[in-house]
């Protein structure tokens, strides 16, 4: 059960933003992120607890920050409900999309075991429905994924598998590389793993073509 620390940083200055505190792990049915986050100066500032199936689509997810809630899954789409920090309104929203995203690095980890791509796949549009902090305010997005490279490094656990994934905002065009190991994010925009207790799980197998 990989176990560790991601520093966050603002996208366009580097500011520090606070660090999130996680665990992971494949079971049964799937797997399972869950995090707290800190700002920096230690004060807390919310939670994700994300559950994916054994297609990588997100069977529950909850969002704490800013005394904002949000709750979805994988239903006609991506569904959510969204309350506010008196608890008096919760508004609903759905999308056909594929899968949820945001600050936290659990959502690239998500959205690679959805696609499961190859070095040999084409480049894979997939539609999000993102949460930004500190409200987490809903924007839907569509993205294009590529697995660009993929490298064995050696480790004292035997060697260490990691993935390129080349990310572009098709709204944008603005590209962006993220680099994985299983289910851990060794570095992307505004994330920066900064410890780790043990080896990350390996991804899952690529889908089957017909």
């Amino acid at each position: 059960m990989p176990r560790g620390r991601y520093s966050l940083h603002d996208l366009h200055d580097h500011t520090p933003l606070g660090e999130e505190h996680f665990h992971c792990a494949p079971g049964p049915s799937g797997w399972r992120y869950v995090s707290q986050t800190t700002a920096p100066s230690g004060a807390h500032l919310g939670s994700v607890d994300l559950a994916l199936d054994e297609l990588g689509r997100p069977i529950r997810l909850e969002l704490h920050a800013a005394s904002w809630q949000v709750r979805g899954a994988a239903l006609d789409g991506v569904t959510w409900v969204r309350t506010d920090p008196t608890g008096a309104h919760a508004t609903e929203g759905n999308v056909r999309g594929h899968t949820f995203s945001g600050t936290s690095p659990a959502f690239l980890v998500a959205t690679s075991r959805l696609l499961r791509l190859t070095l040999d796949s084409p480049e894979t549009r997939v539609r999000v429905v993102t949460f930004t902090d500190p409200v987490l305010a809903p924007r839907t997005v569509d993205q294009s994924w590529a697995l660009v490279n993929s490298e064995a490094h050696a480790t004292d656990n035997g060697p260490l598998i990691v993935d390129e994934y080349q990310v572009s905002a098709l709204d944008t065009g603005e590209r962006h590389t993220v680099h994985m190991a299983g289910d851990v994010v060794l570095a992307a925009p505004g994330i920066e793993l900064e410890h780790l207790e043990s080896p990350p799980s390996p991804s899952p197998a690529p889908r089957e073509t017909e």
